[in-house]
């Protein structure tokens, strides 16, 4: 048997998460609360209490979640759960599977994703970008769309989330013609998704350079824990790689499909996503369907019990 911890990215974060994992286990607490010390305001209470707007803002949402990713892990550990054999995340998510596996101390972790949330809300003035969610077409299909949409203007394949469900991302104006590109080649469903910036696309680039200034300031260790990276389904141990990684992927492609079919190729039996919410489960459901494949998700007590069993069990029995 081999586990991977998987850690979701932007999209997963609600009002009221982990309130049930905090009720039992102090650890959670301790994460938000020197989290919050670092970034200077209450990032507990503004999970719990919202308001929704200001979480769903790019610049507090990357905090709150690589937060929310520690803070669960922290219970797993509590709990006695198996360090698992690797770490992967989508997009911010390997941010935070980078801090569990100690390349990144969890708090500056949690001050560079502030930085990164603001520098890409900044890359792109608001309304001059735009993503969208491609359903029902393969990626050369999707591909082919954003080529015939461009028209000068910059619109791209930028997460490729599982069969047949990739989001583009680009200048708003393409993003509506590669809409309407990928309609007229027959994708089920074409539509435009709630975000204000086009995160992943090459538009990111200035953010990037800007990350990389912070980047440079910090420390970072090799992973205790093997790392995969969803840009390109490949092992990092360098830290000097690890750094020029978190550059670049900012405006580049999250391949999940990929990275998900590498890591059951290479023996993994577990995949557990680790952090509030299921969609990284979802897609991994549907990207390998392959017999003795499990996925589960830790978002709660009921759920941290059913992981705990599996993995022990499935421990037991290999």
């Amino acid at each position: 048997m081999s586990v991977a911890f998987l850690f979701p990215g932007q999209g997963s974060q609600s009002i009221g998460m982990l309130a049930g994992l905090a009720s039992q286990y102090a650890d959670v607490r301790e994460v938000f609360d020197s989290a919050s010390r670092r970034l200077g305001y209450d990032l507990w209470a503004l999970i719990q209490s919202g308001p929704e707007e200001r979480l769903n803002a790019t610049e507090c949402t990357q905090p709150a979640m690589l937060a929310a990713g520690v803070a669960t892990w922290r219970v797993w550990q509590r709990r006695g759960g198996p360090v698992p054999d690797l770490v992967a995340g989508h997009s911010l998510g390997e941010f935070t599977a980078l801090a569990v596996a100690g390349v990144l101390e969890p708090d500056d972790a949690i001050e560079l994703v502030r930085f990164r949330g603001r520098f890409m809300q900044e890359a792109v003035p608001r309304g001059e970008g735009g993503m969208a969610a491609i359903i029902g077409l393969d990626d050369a299909e999707v591909e082919a769309a954003c080529a015939e949409a461009a028209q000068g203007e910059v619109v791209e394949a930028v997460n490729y989330n599982a069969p047949s469900q990739v989001v583009i991302a680009g200048a708003s104006a393409a993003v509506e013609r590669a809409i309407a590109a990928a309609k007229a080649r027959g994708a089920k469903r074409a539509l435009p998704l709630p975000v204000s910036a086009p995160f992943h696309s090459s538009l990111m680039r200035p953010a990037a350079e800007r990350l990389r200034e912070k980047l440079a300031a910090l420390a970072l260790r090799p992973p205790a824990i093997r790392f995969v990276s969803s840009v390109d389904a490949r092992d990092y141990a360098d830290p000097e790689a690890i750094r020029d990684l978190l550059y670049r992927q900012l405006a580049s492609p999250v391949r999940w499909s990929t990275t998900v079919r590498a890591l059951a190729d290479g023996g993994v039996t577990r995949l557990v996503e680790c952090g509030p919410g299921k969609v990284l489960t979802g897609l991994n459901r549907r990207i390998d369907k392959r017999p003795g494949l499990e996925c589960l998700a830790i978002e709660d007590l009921a759920s941290l019990e059913a992981a705990l069993a599996s993995v022990a069990g499935a421990g037991a029995a290999a």
